[in-house]
């Protein structure tokens, strides 16, 4: 019997090359899909966030990114004199969220600012402490002449308040002012308290504090958190939303010294406090976001401020007071993104940044 023929299980030339083909068609359509599928989602944003408001960019950032598919960055923090620095020496940056309006213009970004910011919200300044069974005797003067002095608000109270605070027996942290404006906002209480309380002198309780030794720095004040829980700090210069944010305790200031009445501007532009960068005006306490120039993702970074303004009632449970409508303030023209928002009236025109 002839046994010519192809044998069982062995595949003829003409087979072969049609499997070999078959097999690289699959394999380069699976590397085709695999290089382009990043490409298909939104780029990331990277978002540099005043460390004291970091919980809220995250929260806005992860609520941005679930609702667009755009992968989620952790935002980087600092205070904001700090990261302006690093964005002006070519830190890669989508959006800023800055607690102070100085570091989102040229005078921080250099020719990284855009010329135009949003304001969006408020804080203001607290005292935060730890509850405890027991205080140090200055700490304990402290707390009660604040009792004394909410109840009866009055200027002699208050003058004794700050009075001890500022006299030594108290170790109060305040920020590094050259990198976290709640640094120079803390010397700016104590000089606001010195005119409302101590006879219009400014410098009567910073320049005791200075005298006496009272103040512990820090990098930041969210650096200052972790001293003031271990008992090496009595009390800490923080923005409100921050104490709540860490569950602090916090003794409430008085609206004359605690920088977070919108109202009150005029009013708080008589104190000044100088850093490195020079002098910083009194004034409420006000948080931004800006899309500086050369910045990474730009289309998604302009769609992360449009996010925000919609998203903005949701950071009342932070502790902030939300601005209804945000404002934006602007020296240059603005992205076509950004004028969509003035005219369909979600933002309102604030003037010059």
């Amino acid at each position: 019997m002839s046994t010519t023929g192809r044998r069982p299980g062995v595949l003829g030339t003409g087979a072969k090359v049609a499997g070999i083909v078959i097999v690289l068609i699959v394999a380069l359509s699976g590397y085709y899909y695999f290089v382009s599928l990043p490409n298909s989602r939104p780029p990331s944003i990277i978002i540099f966030s005043a460390d004291a408001y970091v919980a809220e960019s995250a929260y806005l950032g992860s609520g941005f990114a679930n609702s667009t598919g755009a992968a989620y960055v952790t935002p980087t923090s600092a205070g904001s004199l700090a990261l302006a620095q690093q964005i002006r020496a070519g830190a890669q940056v989508s959006d800023f969220i800055s607690v102070s309006r100085s570091a989102v213009t040229s005078t921080y970004l250099g020719n990284r600012s855009s010329g135009w910011a949003i304001a969006f919200a408020g804080d203001q300044m607290v005292l935060a402490y730890v509850n405890a069974t027991s205080y140090p005797p200055g700490m304990s003067s402290a707390l009660s002449a604040y009792t004394t002095a909410r109840v009866s608000n009055s200027t002699a109270d208050w003058k004794t308040f700050f009075g001890i605070i500022s006299s030594g027996t108290v170790k109060v942290g305040i920020a590094n002012p050259n990198a976290d404006p709640a640094g120079y906002r803390g010397w700016l209480v104590l000089e606001a308290a010195g005119y409302t309380y101590a006879s219009s002198n400014q410098t009567y309780f910073s320049s005791q504090m200075m005298t006496n030794h009272g103040n512990v720095s820090g990098a930041s004040a969210a650096a200052l958190i972790a001293p003031l829980q271990t008992g090496n700090l009595d009390l800490l210069f923080i923005y409100r939303s921050a104490a709540i944010s860490h569950r602090l305790a916090y003794l409430t200031l008085p609206r004359q010294v605690s920088l977070g009445d919108p109202t009150l501007g005029s009013y708080y532009s008589k104190f000044t406090y100088t850093i490195a960068t020079g002098v910083q005006k009194g004034g409420a306490i006000v948080l931004f976001v800006t899309v500086p120039n050369n910045s990474t993702a730009t289309a998604q970074a302009l769609e992360f401020v449009k996010y925000l303004v919609s998203h903005t009632s949701s950071l009342n449970s932070y502790g902030l007071a939300v601005f209804s409508p945000p404002t934006l303030y602007n020296s240059t023209a603005v992205p076509s993104e950004i004028g969509q928002l003035v005219s369909s009236r979600s933002v309102a025109l604030g003037g010059t940044l």
